[in-house]
């Protein structure tokens, strides 16, 4: 059988070619490390050493891309790791007016370039890694807050435009420092193509439009993921974008693992719902990895969570779902 490294089994996978295991990868927030570049990169590091996983993701926090517009938040013990925003910066329509593009060798952003730098550096040249970016919609989010984001969107339509074009330079701009890191691509998070919070005319005008623009800028890089955040989804709607792999929440929203690969051509992470993993003994997740690997015929199959692992998540749960594909 041909000998896989961790790069040959993941572009095996995305060709929906035959490996000689189910690749593995889990990620997780890093609270507080998260605001250092070498804690960060040291946390990730250890994570890898202690795993072994076949895809390594830089998890910086939530609010990374825009904490230089004057954001400010914190960790209040989140067992996701997800940080409490106590400042925004945007308060009514014309605030987003004064947005202008952020200088990636600067402040949290040159934090995070730095962090990136690190993890490249102490990884084995074999194992791929990934930027993480969250998508101009959700910058905007962190910006004004969910509810009045929307709600500035549908009375102020234009100035949300200009900003989300401000918004996606400064992106741009990252991901051209980000490439000289060495990732192999970017985790790319969308929060909004959502039925509760908008249609499928918004999305596409307010989210995809966007997210193409970005997606055009890491065409070149080989391992580009798309992460679906949340329920009720339009998985429809996101089908084609120009990734590798597709993440969702298979678990706890539709469509189901074995529905998505029909629906798509691209390579699927999941197949374990995080809170599954969370419990207190490894039985369950256990079962929903084997049925993973059942519903994906064993091809185009990244197993993991649908979002990130919790910090509290026993170990031994991790080492049990590791230790399975390797069975």
């Amino acid at each position: 059988m041909t000998k896989f490294t961790k790069r040959s089994r993941i572009e095996a996978t995305i060709a929906a070619e035959k490996t000689d295991r189910t690749p593995i990868a889990m990620w997780r927030h890093w609270p507080g490390d998260d605001q250092d570049a070498k804690e960060l990169a040291l946390s990730v590091l250890q994570w890898q050493k202690e795993f072994d996983w076949d895809v390594v993701k830089h998890s910086p926090s939530s609010s990374y891309m825009v904490m230089d517009y004057g954001m400010d938040d914190r960790w209040v013990g989140h067992i996701e790791g997800t940080r409490e925003y106590t400042l925004r910066p945007v308060v009514k329509a014309e605030d987003w007016l004064k947005l202008k593009p952020l200088d990636p060798s600067k402040g949290q952003l040159a934090t995070q370039i730095e962090s990136l730098k690190l993890l490249g550096e102490g990884l084995d040249k074999d194992t791929p890694f990934v930027a993480t970016l969250f998508a101009p919609l959700s910058q905007a989010k962190n910006l004004a807050g969910n509810e009045h984001m929307i709600g500035l969107m549908r009375s102020n339509p234009q100035e949300l435009h200009t900003a989300l074009e401000v918004i996606t330079e400064s992106t741009l701009r990252f991901i051209e420092e980000a490439k000289k890191t060495g990732i192999d691509g970017i985790y790319y998070a969308i929060q909004h193509n959502r039925y509760p919070l908008m249609n499928k005319t918004e999305f596409r005008e307010f989210g995809r439009y966007y997210d193409d623009q970005i997606l055009a800028a890491v065409d070149d890089l080989w391992l580009n993921i798309l992460h679906v955040h949340s329920l009720d989804i339009m998985f429809d709607e996101i089908t084609d974008y120009p990734v590798q792999i597709i993440n969702w929440h298979d678990r706890d929203t539709p469509p189901s693992l074995k529905e998505g690969l029909n629906m798509t051509d691209k390579a699927a992470s999941g197949g374990i719902s995080q809170w599954t993993l969370h419990q207190e003994t490894p039985d369950n997740a256990l079962a929903e990895a084997k049925d993973a690997i059942e519903q994906s015929g064993g091809k185009r199959l990244l197993l993991g969570t649908g979002c990130v692992t919790m910090t509290t998540t026993p170990k031994r749960n991790l080492r049990a779902v590791r230790a399975f594909v390797e069975n």
